[in-house]
């Protein structure tokens, strides 16, 4: 047996069946295996070239809309409670037992919560469904399911019933995150992923502008059978119905892209062998999730994942309302919104550019990037809240760096996982993550202590941020350590090709290197 290959069977629990048989390439192995081989072939740069276009055409532009579709549909809770649906729907209590009388908003910090219980009941349900059966075929219902529950917002008469209606709609969203993150991972290489992951992405800030320029003109509307908000939800719902055409003609993998030639699939699936991170196995394989479990980078970038995600669970259910306490009107708020959604959206986009040209720099700007994320929580706390304040209204257009923050943490996370099962269980874990983050944000939020400027907010995003420093430190010197093993190890890199499509982990496979 060839050296490397023995070091495999040593170090990891990977089953001889699925190091060394070579038959069931759709099966148990990578479904690029039976098109690509186990050798490498020569690549025609300009052939590669215009793949990648193609491949891009096709997947980033819907992606970035339909990911701003699920951020828009989050954050027009915000808005919807400035066009009166707290008053419609109950959402706020006064007690006027106290003197002055006090107003709770905790049925709409729980409206905005349970969005995301319901989709952590969905994440993992969700992801290996996608990795089981064929993709457009799961996507594609959903999708236009999703888009219903959301129209059917517009229906709701009370709090008890938008508490329902969020449950179900965070669940049905689940897929779109999960489903996009692993998508991406099988098309692009490591080093391309890095800015495709953030491409998508970035459509909560792209959607954070468009979403309030749409949502401004409905603050125009005087007249109607229905209120302003309801009216929102019918288009927000109308658009993903829309979109869900789209996601009915994703292809599973690039090995059956039916956007691309033959000999351009081909090319598709070979440039993938290289980064060692498979393409598509249906096989969902218990072993890899226990790796997952026991991989101390899982843990780490959960964390960072969490913690990064507490600012967007209070800025999109509460970010107009916030804004309004500095002084300015309903419609002044909303036109407020634009600075942070443009801020995340640049920021994720250049976030993602950077390491396409320059290596290892991932971690680096994702820490360079939390910085003024934790300057503009202490100006919001710390500046007089006077009419029309400037100052907090900086400081809440800064914190919309916390979207390159999680683009580069979602990108960390799958561009450094191998093997089908265990990214579809990194990116559940991911957006566990990221709804845990958006569970905890609107708790920090406490109507009674505004007077203060929320100091339980700020100061607890202020620590979270710290928290994502230093598990981004760790994670660095957990990767760059067994990157440096590896490279002292004697492998013979000619296996490096044969064992590309096995569907072996990063762990098992040790030719594959961290990117960081």
């Amino acid at each position: 047996m060839e050296a490397s290959e023995a070091q495999l069977r040593e170090k990891s629990p990977v089953r001889a069946s699925a190091e060394t048989s070579t038959t069931d390439a759709t099966g148990t192995k990578d479904e690029a295996l039976a098109l690509a081989g186990d050798r490498a072939r020569a690549i025609d740069p300009a052939l590669e070239r215009r793949v990648v276009r193609k491949i891009d055409l096709f997947l980033m532009p819907p992606m970035v809309i339909g990911y701003g579709l699920v951020y828009y549909d989050k954050a027009i809770l915000g808005s919807a409670a400035l066009f009166g649906m707290t008053t419609d729907l109950h959402l706020t209590v006064v007690d006027r037992t106290t003197t002055p009388p006090t107003t709770s908003t905790d049925r709409l910090s729980w409206a905005t919560s349970l969005f995301y219980f319901g989709m952590l009941c969905g994440l993992y349900p969700m992801s290996f469904a996608l990795q089981k059966f064929n993709i457009g075929k799961i996507l594609g219902p959903i999708v236009v399911l999703w888009g219903g529950i959301c129209m059917l917002t517009a229906a709701v008469q009370d709090w008890r019933g938008l508490f329902v209606q969020r449950f179900a709609l965070g669940f049905v969203e689940s897929i779109i995150p999960t489903g996009f993150s692993c998508i991406v991972s099988g098309y692009y290489t490591q080093r391309e992923q890095t800015f495709r992951q953030a491409w998508w992405f970035s459509g909560t800030g792209l959607f954070t502008i468009i979403g309030s320029a749409l949502n401004y003109g409905f603050g125009q509307i005087t007249g109607g059978d229905l209120t302003r908000w309801q009216y929102i939800y019918l288009l927000a719902g109308a658009l993903t119905i829309i979109f869900g055409g789209w996601c009915f003609l994703v292809p599973n993998s690039p090995v059956s892209a039916w956007f691309l030639a033959p000999e351009e699939r081909i090319v598709a699936v070979e440039r993938l062998r290289k980064g060692q991170t498979g393409v598509r196995c249906k096989e969902i394989k218990m072993y890899q999730i226990k790796e997952a479990l026991l991989d101390i980078k899982v843990y780490l970038v959960f964390i960072m994942m969490m913690c990064a995600y507490t600012v967007n669970g209070a800025v999109a259910g509460f970010g107009p309302l916030i804004v309004s306490t500095f002084g300015w009107n309903t419609l002044q708020s909303i036109l407020l919104q634009f600075p942070v959604g443009g801020i995340s959206w640049l920021g994720i986009l250049l976030a993602g550019f950077i390491p396409l040209y320059a290596r290892n720099v991932r971690i680096i700007i994702l820490v360079i990037c939390c910085l003024p994320v934790i300057a503009g929580c202490a100006m919001i706390w710390k500046a007089d809240w006077t009419h029309h304040a400037a100052a907090p209204v900086v400081g809440y257009s800064i914190i919309g760096f916390f979207g390159s923050v999680v683009s580069l943490i979602i990108a960390l996370g799958m561009s450094n996982v191998a093997g089908a099962t265990k990214k579809s269980f990194m990116s559940a874990a991911i957006f566990v993550a990221y709804c845990v983050g958006n569970i905890v944000g609107p708790q920090l939020i406490k109507s009674e202590t505004r007077r203060q400027h929320y100091p339980e907010l700020w100061t607890g995003l202020i620590i979270f941020y710290c928290i994502t420093i230093t598990a981004s430190l760790t994670l660095y010197y957990v990767m760059w350590r067994e990157n440096k093993r590896r490279d002292g190890l004697d492998l013979n890199e000619d296996d490096a090709d044969r064992l590309a499509f096995r569907d072996l982990t990063d762990k098992e496979n040790l030719h594959f290197r961290y990117v960081l």
